[in-house]
């Protein structure tokens, strides 16, 4: 489906886990779903130091800080995710989902043994767009978020029928979207 209908796009047909002589989380299709890569374009904490709380009906964008990007020796690009705090990112890849697919984000666990938590994410049939992932740091220490490298596992499920009313029929909310997309009614 990723050659035939642009399932996914940029598509890494098989698992990386080095790039220029550099060890990276392993990102590209595994065994029966697809690492995804965190975009460096788009990745923000929730603050208390600007925000006063967090409405999701009147998102205030205020309540997220930009973090700056830092590279490691080996020349990665990371971010610094501090102890208990939240953040938002968003993949490199671009999802079309067909009718008769469903599929679930969950975070990989190299980094579920260092302490981030991801939220499980539906990727419902015929949505479109980048998926937007929030993680969690539920160490007590910081953990550092790699750009460009895998953060998340998408697993696919495939039906024998097409869905009778998919999430572009219901005109859904983050249908399309290119970027880190905050909560919206």
């Amino acid at each position: 489906m990723c050659e035939t209908m642009g399932l996914i796009s940029p598509f890494e047909p098989r698992l990386l886990r080095q790039i220029e002589n550099r060890r990276i989380i392993s990102c590209g299709l595994s065994s029966y779903g697809y690492d995804c890569r965190l975009a460096r374009d788009e990745f923000k904490v929730f603050s208390p130091v600007q925000g006063t709380e967090i409405n999701p009906k009147r998102f205030d964008p205020q309540s997220l800080l930009d973090v700056p990007l830092r590279r490691d020796d080996d020349g990665s690009l990371y971010w610094l995710l501090p102890p208990h705090s939240y953040a938002l990112g968003v993949t490199i890849e671009q999802f079309n989902i067909p009718r008769n697919v469903t599929a679930i984000a969950l975070g990989k666990s190299t980094y579920a043994r260092c302490g981030i938590v991801v939220n499980t994410t539906p990727v419902e049939a015929a949505w479109r767009g980048r998926l937007v992932v929030e993680l969690y740091n539920a160490a007590n220490l910081p953990v550092r978020l790699f750009a460009e490298e895998g953060f998340v596992q998408i697993l696919f499920f495939e039906s024998d029928d097409n869905c009778e009313t998919s999430y572009a029929d219901r005109g859904g909310k983050y249908q399309d979207q290119t970027g880190l997309t905050l909560a919206k009614l």
